[in-house]
């Protein structure tokens, strides 16, 4: 089984699908700036579960954000959770330039 994923920019999420079927498996809900792009909601239908649409839901789009030169806020759980798991992800995570002192 092959899980296709695709930026759909106008509705400011991917979406994944089966090889071969039309419905969508899976989508990952994302704000997206000319140096970021935060990953806000992960949602997979409980048919899909644990065929692997989630990590490629996040995988895709961490590696196109990686080619974009974007940097990754990573606000949704199943993003984070994921990305802690794969330390090859980790430079993508933002950190922010400026700290307010007390």
């Amino acid at each position: 089984m092959s899980v296709e994923v695709s930026d759909v920019p106008e509705a400011k999420r991917y979406e994944a699908r089966i090889e071969g079927e039309s419905e969508v498996a899976g989508v990952a809900d994302y704000i997206r700036t000319a140096e970021l792009v935060a990953f806000v909601h992960t949602e997979v239908p409980p048919e899909y579960e644990g065929r692997g649409v989630g990590a490629a839901l996040v995988r895709t789009a961490l590696d196109e954000a990686r080619a974009a030169n974007l940097r990754v806020l990573a606000i949704c759980p199943f993003f984070a959770g994921w990305i802690a798991r794969h330390p090859e992800y980790k430079d993508l995570l933002y950190q922010s330039r400026s700290r307010v002192s007390d």
